[in-house]
């Protein structure tokens, strides 16, 4: 029996339009799964609301009037030098310099999500390319991109930010560098591990019987199907690279005051 007789039995004799069966793509799987999750959705609302914030500084910049530098002190700082708390003009307080919190949060936030992004896509792109050749090619290639993984790995990163910062002195593309340098390692092992796994499965020698080389079996059929593990790296990877950013400024190594800054 065939499978259009199959259908028409199943629907009771009736024969009607036969509908294709769909494929569905990885994305379309993971939007499915994740709209159904209230704890997710919460989050991503949350996460939206916060760039939509922080891309919006300006807007609000110029609706209070008050710029992320500047210093209010007859009404930012009390008679008694107490900063201004929350209220019409200075929505939540005013600092001991009489500038806008609120403001200055709102302009933080830009450079933390800047420096989150940039160096996620940057030690993403690094990692995925080094655990593919590791992974893939193996040999003195694996070993000789694995022992760099681990000393990267052991390397205190303070130690780094405080030579470049003695050569170099601190500043924004010193922080995006430092962090990049250490971002990228820890993506590189799970992807390495996961090309092990990868590449001798048929389809991988299939390929290969087809005449595909290394860069297309690399790029064009193991890649694909690390893209899962990969996403999920890369968005644990920005709030780890917005804390770097945070504790480097702390220490006086990051962005330089008076640029607003989440430390």
């Amino acid at each position: 029996m065939t499978a259009t007789e199959l259908q028409i039995q199943a629907q009771g004799g009736r024969a009607g339009p036969i509908r294709a069966i769909e494929g569905r793509s990885q994305w379309r799987l993971t939007w499915r799964r994740l709209r159904h999750d209230r704890a997710a959705m919460a989050s991503v609302a949350v996460i939206v609301l916060m760039t939509a914030l922080a891309l919006a500084a300006p807007a609000f910049a110029a609706l209070t009037g008050h710029g992320p530098n500047q210093q209010f002190p007859n009404t930012g700082i009390s008679a008694t030098g107490a900063p201004a708390g929350p209220g019409r003009e200075f929505w939540l307080g005013a600092d001991e310099l009489g500038r806008d919190l609120f403001i200055r949060i709102l302009y933080g936030a830009r450079i933390s999500l800047f420096v989150g992004v940039v160096t996620t896509a940057i030690g993403t792109v690094l990692g995925v390319a080094a655990g593919l050749m590791a992974g893939y090619f193996g040999g003195w290639t694996d070993m000789t991109l694995s022992r760099l993984v681990d000393a990267v790995l052991a390397f205190p990163y303070i130690v780094l930010a405080l030579a470049l910062v003695a050569v170099l002195g601190p500043s924004l593309p010193v922080v995006i560098g430092v962090i990049a340098f250490f971002a990228w390692a820890g993506i590189a092992r799970v992807v390495r591990g996961q090309t092990i796994s990868l590449r001798e499965r048929g389809y991988i020698e299939a390929a290969r019987s087809l005449g595909a080389g290394p860069w297309r079996i690399m790029f064009g059929e193991i890649f694909p199907n690390l893209i899962g593990p990969v996403l999920v790296l890369a968005t644990l990877s920005i709030p780890s690279a917005i804390i770097f950013e945070a504790t480097l400024s702390y220490l006086g190594l990051g962005v330089e005051p008076p640029t607003a800054s989440p430390r």
